[in-house]
């Protein structure tokens, strides 16, 4: 039970610091996704190759197989932290995100010819209608002064929109390449997250001209002391360069602590943990870096959690726990 509660607070603390970080490392240095996103993976791929070089651990899936997978996650990766460069607020960067649940149905009904409940497609749409309220009140954020202000702001925006749409779908395939990979090889999530992140770091070098502008930005960030370090209290540092190094640090608890949390509950406990994690979150962007938030924004973030919720039936788990009994579904 405690091992339970302390890897829930390292999901909360850790992923909740993580989209801070993000948002305000954003707002210092507009346009620094993919510096934020090449940390992250180094930091990953770092920690994995000393894992897998000390422990000598064979690899099980081929790097031809993972190849496929590489591409679809470096662009997922890259495309969702790219879009914030496109005047996408955080709030709507989280809410739109939670979409994955549609995309993954979509693809399933299309590809792999599933079928669901009508719970599940309730739920879906509600996390649909949630979204694009969410979507068209971020749109109505900005006053501008002329016309063409605001033709390049709507142009811009619909491109971070297309970016975020896109990852979305490429990430719900990516879950089902990566299903079929599992059942062919058996589950190595570990080795997988290494080589997800080992594997792209190459594929940085074609960024490199926007890598060197953002270095160079980081640099000139106001000076921070490492008071919070012991020993260290003297040395000063440029302060982005202390958020990235945190931001990515936090990613990588949330991810292993999202894992430890997927290896010993069930989905369902998984889906729950992560969805409230969002909506604290998304209230910590609103509070805190005061984002515009309006009545239509709050509409729409709880009919996206709202079906989140309904998706993974915890309706059902909520009449199992207050009568003892299984819920049952009436038939027509």
């Amino acid at each position: 039970m405690l091992r339970t509660i302390a890897v829930i607070s390292k999901v909360f603390i850790a992923c909740c610091t993580n989209v801070f970080l993000l948002e305000a490392i954003s707002r210092e240095s507009p346009g620094s996704a993919n510096l934020i996103t090449f940390s992250q993976f180094a930091l990953v791929a770092f920690q994995g190759l000393l894992v897998n070089y000390f422990k000598g651990k064979p690899r099980v899936i081929p790097l031809t197989e993972y190849a496929k997978m590489v591409i679809l996650f470096f662009f997922v990766s890259t495309g969702n932290n790219f879009a914030l460069n496109y005047n996408i607020s955080v709030p709507l960067h989280v809410i739109f995100k939670s979409g994955s649940l549609f995309a993954n149905l979509f693809l399933g009904v299309i590809l792999l010819k599933r079928r669901y409940s009508v719970t599940k497609y309730t739920s879906v749409f509600l996390i649909t209608i949630g979204i694009i309220l969410c979507t068209i009140s971020s749109y109505n954020e900005p006053l501008h002064k002329s016309k063409k202000e605001s033709e390049d702001f709507l142009f811009t925006w619909l491109i971070g929109l297309s970016i975020m749409t896109v990852s979305l779908f490429t990430s719900a395939f990516m879950g089902i390449y990566q299903e079929k990979l599992y059942s062919k090889y058996g589950k190595h999530p570990q080795e997988a997250l290494f080589y997800c992140h080992l594997l792209p770091l190459p594929g940085f070098l074609l960024l490199w001209s926007d890598l060197s502008k953002q270095i160079v930005a980081f640099n000139r960030s106001p000076l921070m002391a490492l008071d919070f370090l012991p020993f260290f209290g003297h040395i000063t540092v440029p302060r982005l360069w202390i958020y990235l190094f945190l931001n990515a640090l936090t990613q990588y608890i949330c991810v292993s602590s999202v894992f430890s949390l997927t290896s010993e509950h069930t989905s369902l406990t998984v889906t729950l943990v992560v969805t409230l994690r969002k909506f604290f979150s998304l209230l910590l962007s609103v509070v805190y870096f005061k984002n515009l938030f309006t009545f239509y924004h709050w509409i729409g973030a709880f009919l996206v959690f709202f079906g989140t919720l309904l998706f993974i039936d915890i309706h059902k788990s909520v009449y199992q726990l207050l009568t003892g009994n299984s819920f049952k579904t009436k038939k027509s």
